[in-house]
């Protein structure tokens, strides 16, 4: 669709990220990074052969979180779209090769930049040769200060995390519309790669976390909130979740079955519908400890009056509304979660 350089550089590209060693030791992981970053780079600039990128800075914001992350929205050709997504996912790559990120989350985040590459360029995965050609990789950049990579780092996760939202929200709109013309066999293929990016979305904001909390508390926090912005940044501003949370709805709209009447009739759906929702209460978990970790027991900067008493807390009643709406969806549910939120309803 894209060409015979785009599909070969992006075929590349993902088997590297396939192979990527994540539990090596530092040096050779490091290594195996640059080598994902250098070919990610070769598939940027066989997508920038086509056209070069839109100026995103020039487009306007729809929210105080797009211009702070530098996030942009925007009708995009196939070729745009593809390269813009994989110039994060290299922005992403190259920040890797020095972010302390553990072996299990680089290889969810690894994962999810696979599938990512692979969606947007069109390229079908193929299983090859253990032996991949290698690319130039070249010597790192001379020393910014640690203060500036630690900023950076805080915006490219958060690019990165954006962009599994969105590629996770069209991969359950697309399982979704199959569904809904009973095509189930066509409709697992996309499920099981929306839950490839999901179990990305917990990994991604680590990747930005990656950062000293003390350093988080004193530089980055109140760049934030008022007066450096208009309004708090919050998840509610970020449209890529937002879609894919309407998604999520929308797929459980079509398949509202419990677990045990899915899998009497669909056993196959049951468990792939599982996986993912599975993966949307762990990004949930995840994400309170994530807090915790870098702000304690402080209330979040957007927390409204009338919210609890700090932002852990309130990252775990979403924890625990999600399980409670899940909980009858898959085979091992949170009912006691489920069963308090039902008595709090009735109360």
């Amino acid at each position: 669709m894209l060409g015979s350089r785009v599909d070969a550089e992006a075929e590349r590209t993902a088997r590297v990220l396939g192979g990527l060693a994540t539990h090596a030791r530092p040096v050779e992981r490091t290594l195996a990074l640059r080598q994902a970053a250098a070919a990610a780079g070769e598939l940027v600039a066989a997508l920038s052969a086509l056209a070069p990128a839109v100026a995103g800075e020039g487009l306007p914001a729809e929210s105080t979180s797009q211009s702070f992350f530098r996030v942009r929205e925007g009708e995009l050709s196939d070729q745009q779209a593809a390269l813009h997504g994989v110039l994060v996912v290299h922005r992403g790559l190259e920040d890797l090769c020095e972010a302390p990120l553990s072996g299990a989350d680089l290889a969810l985040e690894a994962a999810g930049m696979r599938q990512a590459v692979l969606d947007l360029t069109g390229a079908a995965p193929r299983n090859g040769p253990d032996s991949i050609p290698l690319v130039a990789v070249p010597e790192p950049a001379a020393g910014a200060s640690m203060e500036s990579v630690w900023t950076a780092r805080w915006l490219i996760g958060h690019q990165v995390h954006v962009l599994f939202n969105i590629c996770a929200a069209v991969a359950v709109a697309d399982a979704t519309r199959h569904l809904r013309h009973g095509e189930a066999d066509a409709a697992l293929p996309r499920l099981a790669d929306a839950t490839v990016y999901v179990r990305g979305f917990p990994a991604a904001m680590t990747h930005a976390s990656t950062v000293p909390a003390e350093y988080y508390m004193a530089a980055i926090r109140h760049t934030m909130a008022p007066p450096s912005v208009d309004l708090p940044l919050s998840g509610r501003q970020h449209r890529g979740y937002k879609l894919f949370r309407a998604a999520m709805k929308d797929l459980l709209s079509v398949v509202p079955d419990s677990y045990e009447q899915l899998a009497a009739r669909a056993p196959e759906l049951a468990e792939a519908r599982g996986a993912l929702l599975e993966a949307d209460i762990v990004d949930g978990e995840r994400h309170v400890t994530l807090a915790y970790s870098m702000v304690h027991l402080r209330r979040s900067i957007a927390q409204k009056p009338e919210g609890p008493d700090n932002a852990v807390a309130e990252l775990r009643l979403m924890r625990h509304r999600r399980a409670a709406q899940y909980a009858s969806l898959i085979r091992f549910g949170d009912h006691y979660i489920a069963d308090a939120v039902a008595g709090l309803r009735r109360s």
